[in-house]
């Protein structure tokens, strides 16, 4: 019986082992660099800026021209 049980356990921990690697958890988000994150944060400031910068302009080229 005991001889059955080591060759039982051998095989589910191989089994399960080949599961959890064929199937792996993707809950974990992509690893980001700082300086890629410092990067991403620079351009989007830039592009929020940019789109203030443009609203701003229209905002007072509008009224300029209903008169």
């Amino acid at each position: 019986m005991n001889r059955r049980k080591k060759i039982k356990t051998i095989l589910t921990k191989r089994s399960k082992q080949a599961n959890l690697k064929a199937n792996p958890k993707k809950a974990k988000p992509k690893y980001i660099s700082k300086a890629e994150r410092a990067k991403l944060e620079s351009e989007e400031t830039t592009q929020i800026s940019e789109n203030v910068a443009a609203s701003a302009t229209e905002a007072n080229e509008d009224p300029i021209e209903q008169y």
